[in-house]
């Protein structure tokens, strides 16, 4: 499997012939290069989201319109890209989970706000924030903990899918902090490798993942923190 990161939330997974992004944000990503929004999107089978900020929905009706991919969300960004004309949805909620070609995603619990402020000013409600958690044929599970605190039923996810590669949010402000990000990765999870996410893009978020490293202390050595670009080969 290949783990693409672009900056902020937004991966790229590559496994077997999927290629699946996750809050695929690009314009207006101040960590990725926009000059390679073709290029990067290119081939993209699925898009999965976590929620409905615009910094997380992103791209995502640019890209399907460009390559067909197939959107994985909660019912009610679901309800809001048809009423934009995006008829290819999979439309789920927390606690489901939805079978694709060799993988499946499972809704489950984050603490964050979601909505969608248009460009006429007008909130839209987009339900629940949720983390993805993607079992994938022959390659190790992942879990997208999207935007969130830390919370006790952190524990169930473990114990319920035992994910082995974590995406964790790290910037402050708007999710976890390094520390507190640390403390939900050292309690709750036996991860084999750990990808900071949701910082160093905006000047309100963490600059760079060190007070993450240093407070997960002995699991330091579990974290992956690629420059926007960089792909890891798992």
């Amino acid at each position: 499997m290949k783990i693409t990161y672009h900056g902020h939330s937004t991966f790229a997974l590559e496994f077997g012939s999927n290629k699946v992004l996750v809050d695929p944000f690009f314009k207006g990503n101040a960590a990725f290069n926009e000059e390679n929004f073709e290029e990067v999107i290119k081939g993209t089978t699925h898009i999965a989201l976590t929620h409905g900020h615009y910094d997380h929905l992103g791209d995502t009706i640019e890209i399907v319109e460009k390559t067909g991919a197939h959107v994985i969300a909660n019912f009610d960004i679901c309800v809001w890209l048809a009423s934009k004309g995006v008829s290819n949805v999979d439309r789920g909620n927390t606690g489901g989970t939805i079978l694709q070609n060799g993988f499946s995603i499972t809704f489950v619990h984050a603490r964050h706000s979601s909505c969608y402020l248009d460009e006429d000013g007008i909130s839209h409600a987009m339900g629940n924030a949720n983390g993805l958690v993607f079992h994938i044929e022959d390659e190790k599970s992942v879990y997208f903990m999207g935007d969130t605190d830390i919370f006790g039923d952190m524990a169930l996810i473990q114990e319920l899918h035992q994910p082995q590669i974590g995406i964790v949010p790290i910037g402050d402000r708007a999710t976890m902090g390094p520390a507190i990000a640390a403390l939900s990765c050292r309690r709750y999870f036996k991860f084999e490798y750990i990808f900071p996410c949701h910082y160093a893009s905006h000047e309100l978020l963490e600059k760079d993942a060190s007070n993450f490293i240093a407070a997960l202390e002995e699991d330091s050595s579990k974290v992956k923190a690629p420059k926007s670009g960089d792909t890891t080969t798992l």
